[in-house]
């Protein structure tokens, strides 16, 4: 599946966007990017060594619905830690969207934003 991803060159193949190809800093960037050309507004906490230990990475806002997202890089040392979780847990108790992604989801992340 070819989809259009904005990395380097239009057009890429989806199942060639591998998690060692990003890093947390620019996987994270480039869901803001997406986020702001699909007219979402998004917070996110730049030192979080200040904030409350677990607090989504991501908060997304468009008309009626609300997003809280957690991002991960690598499947096998990335893992939620328990802040994390109580976090999700909570906020999702309200009837707010949340989730844990990475980059082996970005299709699914960017359908979530159209």
């Amino acid at each position: 599946m070819t989809m259009d991803y904005g990395l380097i060159g239009d057009r890429v193949d989806a199942d060639k966007v591998v998690k060692k190809e990003w890093t947390e800093k620019n996987f994270q960037a480039h869901i803001e990017e997406q986020a702001t050309l699909h007219g979402w507004l998004y917070y996110h906490t730049h030192r979080s060594d200040r904030s409350v230990k677990g607090f989504p990475d991501l908060v997304l806002v468009r008309d009626d619905r609300l997003m809280f997202w957690e991002l991960k890089i690598d499947e096998k040392r990335s893992k939620v830690t328990p802040h994390q979780q109580q976090w999700l847990d909570a906020l999702a108790a309200t009837g707010a969207e949340t989730a844990v992604y990475r980059p082996s989801d970005l299709e699914e992340m960017l359908e979530k934003l159209e």
